[in-house]
């Protein structure tokens, strides 16, 4: 999609369409790197208006408001977000649905999709499922199972940029890379890199 200028209006527009369309809608992948320097340009002004006379003062008061409220879209559009994907993961666990479509989740937005849906699988399988198989519930043997596929699931990735030293969601250190470095990351991390345009896929293991 066009790399979108953000704005507060731009962001009021979003949030408009996110609320009134069933669909998560699409957002640029670098959209909280641009919100954040939104934030950021903004925080300058407020900083170089408060230092100036009072007469700038009206001003100060409506670059700050304008930052509160940015802040309150924000807040919003997550929590709208967020719905929509506990409802997506909700319904993947369900029907055991596999072609929905998740391109329009930003890779932090995929990551706690994956999270929900390994999770919720892992209560259904261990208690529902269990109980319709007239067995006791036991979500531990689900949880062991858990661990064992995030350990091993690995993705072999190329680097297209440097990427600098950086700590995985798993806790571990990870680089630094440089160009054309090749890696055996694990997929979700792998995901992320590729979702950022910084790597591509060679492999993707078990």
């Amino acid at each position: 999609m066009a790399k979108v200028i953000i704005t507060y209006d731009t962001l009021y527009e979003i949030l408009r369409r996110e609320k009134f369309r069933n669909e998560l809608q699409l957002l640029d992948v670098e959209f909280f790197d641009n919100v954040l320097s939104y934030l950021n340009e903004k925080s300058v002004i407020l900083d170089s208006q408060k230092n100036r006379d009072s007469i700038f003062s009206s001003e100060y008061k409506k670059t700050e408001r304008t930052i509160q409220n940015t802040k309150k879209l924000l807040k919003e559009l997550y929590e709208k977000r967020e719905g929509k994907i506990v409802n997506l993961a909700l319904l993947s666990s369900r029907t055991s649905l596999l072609d929905e479509d998740l391109s329009a989740m930003l890779p932090e937005e995929r990551e706690l999709y994956d999270e929900l849906l390994i999770t919720l699988n892992i209560f259904r399988k261990g208690i529902v499922l269990k109980l319709l198989s007239d067995e006791k519930p036991d979500i531990n043997q689900q949880k062991s199972i858990k661990s064992e596929t995030i350990e091993n699931k690995k993705s072999l990735v190329r680097f297209l940029h440097a990427v600098p030293k950086f700590v995985g969601v798993d806790m571990n250190v990870y680089g630094p890379y440089d160009n054309h470095d090749i890696a055996n990351l694990p997929s979700n991390i792998a995901e992320v890199l590729i979702s950022k345009e910084r790597a591509e896929v060679i492999a993707v293991g078990k």
